[in-house]
């Protein structure tokens, strides 16, 4: 029988970043039970910490705006374990920013991280991954944003349909360069993290949100991510969209 799940994955090194809490820190608690060893990436690096007391938990600080506090991060990755089997974008962001009225600060801002932090850490990781010839496996935690726009989110939702994009012309990338690397996305709707109090600048706005219904979970999000990277090595599971079944759009 093919080998399934992530537990044939024990040992690889996973580079995740976000994960001081939400859907991040979930896919590290999920990984690191699973028997991977996890680089945790994130500013709050006192919270990644406390996930797991473990020799297989690498914590990394590191500002996603700057491409050398990346840099350093997968050198320490490289320096620990010899290099990155496996990225897991997650990092993101979204401001209340309208095009019509938003503010530039805030646009840069979800640009960086959404997009520019993502694409670094993808060529970071494949570097390793060609270096070592490993299967290895890049994915993104995309949304819903990605593949329809809700109002007043023109530049969060371009963010989003940038990942869409890369992840397809990553696709063909590596299908052209006949690597075994593969890569996924997965794209959900509401899940309750510190997202929604960030984007509307409100507690109270983040509760009306989340309250109006069963929402998402973090770990609901990352057992997709589990699933996609625990397909053998001839399956691809290209993006994932997820949302709580009470979500209309």
């Amino acid at each position: 029988m093919t080998s399934f799940g992530v537990e044939r994955l024990r040992g690889r090194v996973a580079f995740v970043t976000g994960a001081s809490s939400g859907i991040g820190r979930a896919v590290c608690e999920r990984l690191l039970a699973a028997g991977l060893r996890v680089a945790a990436c994130a500013r709050r690096v006192e919270r990644v910490r406390q996930i797991a007391a473990s020799d297989d938990l690498l914590p990394l600080a590191a500002d996603l705006r700057q491409e050398a506090d990346i840099l350093a991060a997968f050198a320490a990755v490289r320096a620990r374990w010899g290099g990155t089997d496996i990225v897991i974008n997650n990092a993101g962001l979204g401001h209340h920013a309208p095009l019509s009225s938003g503010d530039t600060d805030h646009w840069r801002e979800m640009l960086d991280v959404n997009v520019l932090a993502a694409c670094v850490c993808t060529r970071e990781a494949l570097a390793d991954m060609r270096r070592s010839g490993i299967d290895g496996h890049v994915l993104f935690v995309s949304s819903m944003a990605a593949h329809r726009v809700p109002a007043d989110s023109a530049v969060y939702s371009a963010t989003k349909f940038a990942i869409r994009a890369l992840t397809e012309a990553l696709r063909q990338e590596l299908r052209a360069a006949k690597s075994p690397v593969r890569v996924s996305a997965v794209s959900p709707g509401y899940v309750q993290t510190e997202f929604a109090a960030k984007y509307h600048k409100s507690e109270a706005a983040a509760e009306a949100t989340y309250g109006a219904y069963p929402v998402l979970q973090p770990d609901d999000v990352a057992a997709a991510v589990e699933y996609a990277l625990g397909q053998p090595p001839h399956v691809q599971i290209h993006d994932v969209l997820m949302r709580p079944t009470d979500q209309t759009s």
